[in-house]
């Protein structure tokens, strides 16, 4: 049994990942800000199991973080300032947290007893998602062109021919300029990796796929497209899509991630980048209408808007061959379970906890605005 620190602790993967292992026979100790965009009810949150060691502090606190390792085995690095949108107009923040965060956990990994690092990174780090042209070549593609995108032609081209999507592995070149935390992310894969190499550390950087589930942050204007369908379904209201609703993604149960990531404890890999999705590819509206499905409320049929925003992604899902060889892992795939649970939690937060933070957001969500 190991004693694990998971940086990020307290939020929405690591808490559940603190689940995976205590069951498992793990001590588990947590450093996490407890920063009030995502914890705003303050201090610690009621879901985190009092088993959990928790430090309260930030990462780029070199003393603290020293604490926060001493006798710890294995290092689960999960803080970070998210949300792809937010990164353009709060730069400092996001590249402070991310890389500075991450460069000084690396100074004082070099100290400690850690025997393994496992980073959480993300799909965003590809951007667009792999195709396939007409002969069957697999092609990359950076973005689709904004003339494209204002004629309401949403599929991707290549010297005006169709491509049809495939399945992402983890060799397809890292497309960054989407966002500035699509590239602190790839920062910080690259600092561990590097780290790991020079210093025998055993390093893995596992890229999430679109994870859901409880616990995720509703405060933050960001949140998941799965939250949001959530609340305006509770509400009464029609799922909103962006595009045609066609846009494939791949949606992974939070606790199928945390399972992942304590398999990448003793998986035999060294330095390694890996996949974790459910490797299905679904559209936004198939989601939508198995939401509503599942709320009992499949008269609210989503609706399809036809808005988009320069540098979103079209489609983008996971190659898993690599997480079943190098993890033993295969997500299960209980879509409408988790989204029956999703549901669930998110009528819980709403009308107490996220009222409270962003008034406004959740009253344009739920409809409640005049």
């Amino acid at each position: 049994m190991k004693k694990v620190l998971i940086t990020g602790g307290a939020g929405f993967i690591g808490s559940h990942l603190a689940d995976e292992l205590l069951a498992h026979g793990h001590t588990v100790r947590a450093l996490d800000n407890l920063t009030p965009r995502v914890h705003h009810e303050g201090g610690r949150p009621s879901y985190l199991d009092p088993q959990v060691e928790l430090i309260v502090g930030d990462v780029r606190d070199g003393a603290l973080v020293e604490t926060a390792l001493e006798g710890v085995d294995v290092v689960f690095h999960f803080a970070a300032a998210v949300g792809a949108g937010e990164s353009v107009f709060e730069v400092d923040r996001c590249m402070s947290a991310n890389n500075v965060g991450t460069a000084v956990l690396m100074d004082r990994l070099v100290r400690s007893s850690v025997e393994r690092l496992i980073l959480g990174s993300s799909m965003c780090v590809y951007g667009e998602g792999l195709y396939r042209d007409s002969s069957g070549t697999p092609t990359e593609i950076l973005r689709r062109r904004p003339e494209q995108l204002r004629r309401g032609e949403w599929e991707p081209t290549s010297n005006g021919e169709p491509l049809s999507p495939i399945a992402t592995p983890e060799s397809k070149t890292p497309s960054l300029e989407g966002s500035v935390y699509a590239a602190s992310k790839y920062d910080q894969e690259r600092m561990c990796l590097r780290f790991g190499r020079a210093f025998g550390i055993p390093t893995t950087a596992l890229r999430f796929f679109n994870v859901f589930g409880t616990r995720q942050s509703l405060s933050n204007p960001y949140t998941g497209d799965l939250a949001r369908f959530a609340s305006r379904l509770l509400a009464g209201r029609r799922p909103l899509l962006a595009e045609d609703g066609e846009q494939l993604r791949d949606f992974i149960d939070v606790r199928e991630v945390a399972t992942a990531c304590r398999l990448a404890m003793s998986a035999d890999t060294r330095h390694a980048v890996i996949n974790v999705g459910s490797g299905r590819a679904t559209s936004l509206s198939e989601v939508a209408r198995r939401m509503a499905g599942v709320a009992g409320s499949s008269n609210l049929a989503p609706e399809v808007t036809g808005k988009y925003q320069i540098g979103d992604v079209r489609h983008c899902f996971a190659d898993v061959g690599r997480a079943k060889q190098a993890l033993g892992h295969q997500a299960q795939g209980h879509l409408d379970a988790g989204l029956l649970e999703l549901l669930d939690w998110v009528a819980q937060q709403t009308h107490t906890t996220v009222k409270k933070t962003f008034p406004m957001l959740v009253q344009l969500e739920l409809g409640l605005a005049s």
